[in-house]
C-alpha cells in the first residue's frame, strides 16, 4: 500500500538520474541530517552474528501493517528495531543476557 507521496523507481532510472545529476527530492518537512565528526568519531560498524534462525512469530496485524506499509524489507526492519532492542537492555544492564 503505497502513499500519495511515495515514487517508485526501478535500478536503470535512479541509475540514470545519477549519470544527470538529477537527485530524488525528500518531501518538504524531512529533517536533514549532516552527519558531523562528533557522528563519525563515535560510528562502529556493526556486522550481523552469523547465522539466522527462522520462527513463527504472532504479532499485532497494525504493527506488521505498519512495516509493510515502509515497503520492502519489513522483515529485515523487524529484526533490525529487534536487535536495537537487544543491544540496548545490554548496554542498560551492563552485560550481556
Amino acid at each position: 500500500m503505497a502513499r500519495k507521496d511515495t515514487k517508485r523507481y526501478s535500478a536503470r532510472e535512479l541509475i540514470r538520474m545519477r549519470e544527470r545529476g538529477d537527485y530524488i527530492p525528500a518531501r518538504k518537512d524531512t529533517p536533514v541530517i549532516e552527519p558531523n565528526a562528533a557522528f563519525w568519531e563515535n560510528a562502529r560498524i556493526v556486522l550481523p552474528p552469523p547465522g539466522k534462525a527462522s520462527v513463527h512469530l504472532r504479532v499485532d496485524s497494525d504493527v506488521l501493517e505498519w512495516f509493510k506499509a515502509q515497503g520492502k524489507g519489513h522483515l529485515t526492519r523487524m529484526n533490525a528495531v529487534l536487535r536495537s532492542y537487544v543491544e540496548a537492555k545490554k548496554q542498560e544492564h551492563g552485560r550481556e543476557r
